[in-house]
């Protein structure tokens, strides 16, 4: 039942009451970051995730080549060696705004203020 309740959690914060369009790119990215990244990685993005290593600050290149291909641009080095992440193509036009979520301030304090 928690786990029900966490999913509409997240559905009623993604969802709200404003335009998607209308939003900062930060809000926008922080909103795919809740629905699609926090299952891996912490919904803190400073911190390790479970299976997910901290992605607070990751350039976009690399965002790009993780989300979209699950591979890494040349001459990155991982910071694990796991290779469970899958390829993610429906996020292509999510990107700019991922990346300036993870770019920000606040990318530093924890994403899920808002959820119980």
């Amino acid at each position: 039942m928690r786990g029900v309740f966490a999913l509409f959690s997240v559905a009623i914060t993604l969802v709200g009451c404003s335009d998607p369009k209308s939003l900062p790119p930060t809000e926008r990215g922080r909103r795919i970051y809740l629905a699609s990244c926090v299952t891996c990685h912490s919904p803190d993005p400073t911190k390790p995730g479970s299976k997910g290593p901290e992605i607070a600050g990751a350039s976009r290149e690399l965002l790009a080549a993780r989300v979209l291909h699950a591979a890494y641009p040349p001459g990155y080095t991982p910071k694990r060696a796991t290779r469970e992440m899958v390829p993610l193509p429906h996020l292509a036009a999510k990107i700019d705004d991922l990346a300036a979520f993870l770019a920000a301030p606040a990318a530093s304090s924890p994403v899920a203020r808002d959820m119980p």
